[in-house]
């Protein structure tokens, strides 16, 4: 018996990494609907609005008959403007708040979303509290701030940071994992899209300072494409809540051993489980 084959979406195919993963995971097999602003997608939608994001929604579940096996939220944007906030924070959790129970029907549930190593720099607390807090006014606001105070570059970063966070409490959840919907997060470095290619003779000193990638930049888009789809096909059952930098080693060169020097914490009461239940295990052992 042929298996009927997966149903992915795909937010951003039509440019960029979006585009990249949309025609990978249909060379896979899958049935892939691309989602965008422009160009031959299946459904049209500008994710920095309201109106957009439940009309993605309810465009998907009409068309997938209310089940997603893979949903990849690639669609952002980088303006030094509040739309970007808008877009890659508030449109994204949006949908995948909104196709969650649509990802709940399927027997092999996974979503993942688009980050950036650039979130390896510090941003803005505030804007990334504002997202956390799901604030949008808010958000756009400090966001409108930033920008006529000359930190506009901050955007861009604050939002895909605060949407790191998101994924890492999210995907722990019983409206998530108890439901078995594993999702991640993958940080790509700087890779060869249209927009970076068309500026980056401009861009390429400071890119280069801010964001340090040992194997070279930029880097090629297709080990992205393969690492997304990786994470949402039916292989990934046990990865989830994970932020993946996929950067040329950016995360290893700035960080270097630093993410390792924090350790779990517990408190009072686990302490005591934890030793009595190693005593336990420690007596079986000795018994036999």
């Amino acid at each position: 018996m042929v298996a009927e084959p997966r149903t992915c979406v795909v937010t951003g195919a039509d440019s960029g990494i979006g585009r990249a993963v949309a025609g990978l995971l249909a060379s896979r097999g899958d049935r892939v609907l691309t989602c965008g602003l422009t160009g031959d997608v299946d459904v049209r939608a500008d994710l920095a609005t309201a109106a957009g994001r439940s009309g993605l929604v309810a465009q998907v579940v009409a068309l997938t008959d209310g089940r997603v096996d893979g949903l990849v939220a690639a669609a952002g944007a980088g303006a030094p403007q509040p739309g970007t906030v808008a877009l890659n924070y508030f449109g994204t959790v949006a949908v995948l708040e909104g196709l969650r129970p649509a990802l709940a029907a399927s027997d092999a549930p996974a979503a993942v979303v688009v980050s950036s190593s650039s979130t390896l720099n510090r941003g803005s607390r505030a804007l990334v509290r504002a997202c956390r807090g799901g604030d949008e006014a808010r958000a756009l606001a400090v966001a409108g701030r930033l920008a006529r105070t000359g930190r506009s570059s901050q955007l861009y970063r604050s939002s895909k940071a605060a949407l790191n966070l998101w994924t890492r409490a999210t995907a722990v959840t019983q409206a998530w994992a108890g439901e078995g919907i594993v999702l991640n997060a993958v940080a790509p470095g700087i890779v060869a899209t249209e927009a970076v290619t068309r500026t980056w003779e401009r861009d390429a000193e400071l890119l280069r300072t801010a964001l340090p990638q040992p194997l070279g930049a930029p880097g090629p888009v297709e080990p992205v494409a393969d690492l997304l789809a990786y994470l949402v096909s039916p292989a990934n059952r046990f990865t989830t809540g994970q932020v993946v930098y996929c950067d040329g080693g950016t995360d290893a060169l700035v960080r270097g051993g630093r993410p390792q020097r924090l350790y779990l914490r517990y408190g009072a009461r686990d302490l005591v489980t934890m030793v009595r239940a190693s005593r336990r295990a420690a007596r079986a052992e000795a018994r036999g």
